[in-house]
């Protein structure tokens, strides 16, 4: 594995590193023993640096990001991020799911950077790549100090998750709200139980996530739902789209945002290994709609697009559109002074 020292193996023999990604402190990696651990490897590092630049090229609307973590016990078998445990010469599978960089160090330097004077006070992303509440964080707990360095700062941020620990967090989110921009959306592209329990096998139930957001809205934290991926052939039929998008308006989402699946190299492998194995008649399907790359034809896209949209319409929400207010109000009538700001969002 690609580190910064060297670090000692099992074996005893040693392994050069990248300097360019972490710092010259040992790399700690360590098991635990216990059910929801067992068969995951944590690297504990220390990171040089924390707020990433997204590439100019990327398709994202954020220009800055925060990931603690690299790799994903969530183990989505489609998730675009597989390809990145590469760069550190650990497979884009069994790997990305169970050998789990975390970058101890995180909210420490992240407060460090947010008080530099280079630091303009932009807006950051979390949840772009990994999830930064998977269960690694049930033990590391890093999101804390990084929420609470955001919130001191008063630096708007946005945060994605399949994850139902960001409750945890609850306090620190709505402290945030008051003094910042603050958006959450919880990812939530299907329900049917059968297709979450072997294509997202790590992460809590959709109906579990759609507590998520009707919790933050309880507590006036207003959530969004990005429906994705929304899987060809597997969760794109009409009842399966009119179940998805009326469990999510039920739940209390201020907007619902489809996206189809995409299968970027690193992914796209794995998940047709996937899909060989659970089912082997759309393979040839998927070849032929994936032809030309990593997404699905245009057509395709719109005809999901609008079909999410025509049914949000009629359940009264509606997608995530440039213009919607983000910052979220605490409790009680809103202050004449405060002013709204433009929305970013996901995709």
């Amino acid at each position: 594995m690609r580190w910064e020292n060297l670090t000692v193996e099992s074996g005893g023999h040693s392994r050069a590193a990248d300097a360019a990604l972490f710092g010259a402190d040992a790399v700690v990696s360590r098991t635990f023993d216990t059910p929801e651990f067992r068969g995951i490897t944590f690297h504990e590092v220390r990171a040089r640096s924390i707020i990433n630049r997204v590439p100019g090229a990327s398709r994202m609307p954020f220009e800055w990001t925060v990931n603690p973590y690299r790799g994903c016990s969530h183990a989505c078998v489609y998730c675009f991020a597989r390809r990145t445990h590469t760069y550190l010469d650990l497979d884009s599978g069994l790997d990305f799911d169970s050998q789990i960089v975390v970058k101890v160090n995180a909210p420490e330097l992240l407060r460090r950077q947010l008080g530099s004077r280079r630091w303009q006070g932009e807006h950051i992303a979390m949840g772009t790549n990994v999830d930064c509440y998977q269960r690694a964080e049930g033990r590391y707990r890093l999101m804390p100090g990084i929420l609470s360095a955001l919130r001191d700062h008063a630096n708007p941020f946005s945060i994605l998750t399949k994850g139902t620990l960001i409750l945890r967090d609850l306090d620190l989110l709505v402290q945030s709200a008051e003094v910042t921009d603050v958006g959450i959306s919880v990812s939530v592209g299907f329900t049917d139980p059968e297709l979450w329990r072997t294509v997202e096998p790590g992460t809590p139930a959709p109906e579990r996530r759609l507590d998520v957001v009707r919790t933050l809205a309880d507590h006036g934290l207003g959530c969004g739902v990005l429906m994705a991926p929304v899987i060809p052939f597997l969760s794109d039929h009409p009842a399966q789209l009119r179940a998805t998008v009326r469990a999510i308006a039920a739940a209390g989402a201020t907007s619902v945002t489809p996206l189809v699946l995409h299968l970027r190299p690193g992914a796209r492998e794995w998940f047709m290994a996937w899909l060989a194995q659970h089912h082997p008649y759309l393979v040839r399907r998927y070849e032929r709609l994936y032809a030309d790359g990593s997404y699905a034809p245009k057509w395709y896209q719109r005809r999901i697009t609008r079909q999410v949209h025509e049914l949000a319409r009629e359940y009264g929400i509606g997608p995530a559109r440039a213009g919607m207010p983000r910052r979220i109000q605490p409790p009680g009538p809103p202050e004449p002074t405060v002013t709204e700001s433009t929305q970013l969002t996901l995709i």
